[in-house]
């Protein structure tokens, strides 16, 4: 961890080194520093050009030197802004050679320059809001005086990254080149040796400003507190970038240092810091996945994916295709009807078209550049090329099994054949097969091209080459993969379930669906489960009920409650799915919408009215609810169910439900996870209130207190990361 000088010429480069990222630390800040105070000191030399090791700029400050910041006076934005000033103040030009990533503070070092050279293919973003604070070098300083107040305050409070050929345009970056970064520095160095400087430093330059700056502030704010909810940095960006026109440069940085201690001097701000911070690392720890068997990611190398097949082009098949197209695999598309065939090929080729549009907006190649190629067919025999299959078929297990079966007879024996299913049995799918060891599910989340989320889910006979080639697609996809046991509904779906029985059971208590959606936004969940259940369509968990047999005639009169199968039972899903409310696709769910189809969801009067009449029928005692039970009663059973999945071994460890649920279901990465969440509150308070529940409400098994989480209460509540450990994982991921 150093930085190198190397002297070529009138040029010295400097070299960050800190592999992987070249992230700065203290140490290696320290290091880049005294030797750019020695070459600047040098008389041979004329120029500067900073660079980092193996294709690297600089990913930014290294997130461990956050760690109780609020207790330090020194926060890493100063040690960083020393060297940034340093180099701005040289009286020899400083070039910073971008290559791979200039984020967060790697991207500050590069504002200190006085000229920025990048590759084509680099990424340059201030992303420090991502991690629950903000740049802290000086960052909210010098973007605004470098590119404009708006196209900033638009990079600074999103955590938007951007391509150089954007960066270029925006005048982010002086050039772009395709050939190596660091030569066309040195050479771009060179050229401006001698030239004058004071133009070029941007603590000098002031902010051109539009003459109704204040409103842009303030619709930033109402902007980000809708698209952010509860989650605090994206807002105080907006107040730092405030004093970057409103002072001068040498104030605007001490208001951005007081800024980003405001962060952290508050329980709210460094909880959502270190939450942000719990959810990037657990990114990174689910690739390195384990099975209970021992097997883990270093057990077996991933196989090359050339040609990849996918069955059933509905709305889940069609963004699977896309997905595949865009990492340039060859892919192959089989319907068994003419029409949905000819659907397919329409959609498919609407997305593409709309991707290379974004595509050459962020400044990237033509669509016959970028794209694998897709073939349309009704020929399964074309399969027989095919290195790995994606079965995206209604779902139904008969169905699914059927298509397996037929898979084992065509598809070359070293294929991989993976079912995207959303709960089914892998087990029993992989039973009709003649290579149970080959076959895995793929979980994919709507719209498939968009989410991120990619639910691995190992069968009993998976091999690890077969995992380990499923992760590894998901990562040339652009997608998290986490892999997950086989059982019903596997993770995610599996706690939704808690979460929406009892969200539906408070209606029949006494609220509204807009009272508890507005609850559990404002909380910061992406969607609440009245507005999601219209969202995916009522009438799904309607046919899955109707198949398990348990709707059925309407409660008496006087009974408070129904039973199914021993637990209680609401049958107001029902009652509108009956009316043919299924949600937008009918225009009317547990909201009305202006159109079928639309998005716009309006309280409705008659669902309101179907409550009054429910309670009334069956003679429940309207409760009043706070913002808290709101929440208690909604969280806590789906928290419990995840640990119910760690106790089944369902997930080797909390990281990996927490990435599920901040990548599939819209969970608050401020809040890091409902695991991380838990932890958060206290794990003897979840307990206690969960014993209260279910003491109150014995015939709600979801609510009957996990065994690990008492367990974990007796222990004295561990550490999150010591959660996995219980259940026999002490190898994994090491």
């Amino acid at each position: 961890m150093s930085a190198l000088k190397e002297i070529v010429g009138p040029v010295a480069v400097i070299t960050i080194r800190n592999p992987p990222v070249n992230a700065l630390s203290r140490q290696v800040t320290a290091s880049i520093l005294k030797v750019l105070k020695e070459v600047k000191l040098d008389p041979a030399v004329k120029a500067i050009v900073i660079c980092g090791e193996n294709g690297k700029f600089s990913a930014g400050a290294d997130i461990r030197t956050f760690e109780n910041i609020g207790q330090k006076r020194d926060p890493p934005g100063n040690f960083l802004e020393d060297l940034n000033s340093a180099a701005e103040k040289s009286e020899k030009p400083v070039v910073a050679a971008i290559e791979g990533v200039a984020l967060g503070g790697g991207l500050e070092v590069a504002l200190g320059c006085h000229y920025r050279v990048a590759h084509v293919k680099a990424q340059l973003g201030l992303t420090e809001v991502l991690l629950g604070i903000f740049p802290g070098a000086g960052g909210t300083q010098r973007l605004p005086r470098l590119i404009g107040l708006l196209p900033a305050l638009e990079m600074i409070s999103t955590g938007n990254v951007v391509l150089a050929p954007v960066a270029l345009q925006l005048g982010l970056v002086d050039s772009v080149t395709e050939d190596n970064a660091v030569k066309a520095a040195i050479q771009f160095a060179q050229n401006v040796i001698g030239k004058p400087l004071e133009s070029r430093r941007l603590c000098m330059k002031p902010i051109q400003c539009p003459p109704n700056v204040e409103t842009i502030f303030n619709d930033a704010k109402v902007k980000l507190k809708k698209q952010f909810r509860g989650a605090i940095s994206h807002q105080v960006c907006v107040d730092a970038i405030r004093a970057a026109v409103q002072l001068p440069f040498a104030e605007g940085i001490l208001k951005e240092r007081e800024l980003l201690y405001s962060i952290f001097n508050s329980e709210q701000g460094r909880d959502q810091a270190a939450a942000r911070q719990y959810a990037f690392f657990a990114e990174r720890k689910v690739a390195k996945w384990t099975t209970p068997s021992g097997a883990n990611w270093k057990s077996a190398s991933p196989h090359p994916i050339g040609v990849a097949a996918v069955i059933g082009l509905g709305t889940m098949g069609r963004g699977i295709v896309v997905c595949l197209a865009k990492a340039q695999i060859q892919v192959i598309a089989i319907e068994q009807d003419e029409n949905q065939l000819e659907m397919g090929r329409k959609t498919v080729t609407k997305i593409l078209e709309r991707e290379t549009l974004k595509m050459q907006h962020r400044g990237l190649a033509q669509k016959s550049d970028s794209f694998g190629s897709i073939t349309f067919t009704l020929d399964f025999n074309s399969l027989k090329n095919a290195d790995l299959v994606i079965e995206a078929v209604y779902e139904s297990t008969a169905l699914k099994k059927e298509m397996f079966k037929q898979l084992s007879s065509i598809c070359k024996p070293e294929a991989f054949l993976c079912t995207n299913t959303s709960g089914l049995n892998i087990d029993e799918i992989a039973s009709v097969t003649d290579r149970p060891h080959l076959v895995i599910g793929t979980h994919f989340f709507s719209p498939a091209h968009i989410m991120k989320l990619l639910e691995v889910v190992r069968g009993y006979h998976s091999s690890p080459s077969t995992i380990s080639t499923v992760m590894n697609l998901s990562k040339v996809l652009g997608k998290i993969g986490v892999v997950v046991g086989n059982c019903p509904s596997f993770v995610g779906n599996r706690m939704l379930g808690p979460y929406l029985y009892q969200a539906i059971f408070i209606l029949e208590e006494g609220c509204t669906p807009e009272e508890v959606d507005q609850v559990l936004e404002e909380f910061g969940l992406a969607m609440g489960p009245f507005r999601m259940l219209d969202l995916t369509g009522l009438d799904v968990g309607w046919r899955s009920r109707m198949e398990r047999g348990l709707t059925g005639p309407k409660l008496l009169a006087g009974a408070q409650v129904r039973q199914r199968e021993g637990k209680r039972y609401s049958p107001l899903p029902d009652i509108l799915c009956e009316k043919g409310r299924f949600g937008q696709k009918t225009g009317r769910g547990w909201y009305q919408y202006e159109t079928v189809g639309g998005r716009n969801a309006v309280p409705d009067p008659w669902v309101e009215n179907l409550l009054h009449e429910y309670r009334r029928a069956h003679a429940i005692k309207q409760k009043n609810m706070s913002q808290g039970d709101i929440l208690e009663w909604c969280l806590y059973p789906l928290i419990n169910e995840g640990f119910k999945v760690l106790e089944d071994g369902i997930a080797s460890g909390p990281e990996d439900i927490d990435v599920i649920y901040n990548n599939g279901y819209g969970w608050p990465r401020h809040m890091g996870g409902p695991m991380f969440y838990a932890s958060m509150v206290g794990l003897p308070k979840v307990l206690t209130k969960l014993e209260e529940f279910y003491e109150n409400n014995p015939d709600i098994p979801s609510l009957k207190p996990s065994g690990l989480l008492k367990k974990l209460v007796k222990q004295g509540s561990p550490p999150l990361k010591e959660w996995g450990l219980q259940l026999g994982y002490q190898n994994s991921r090491l």
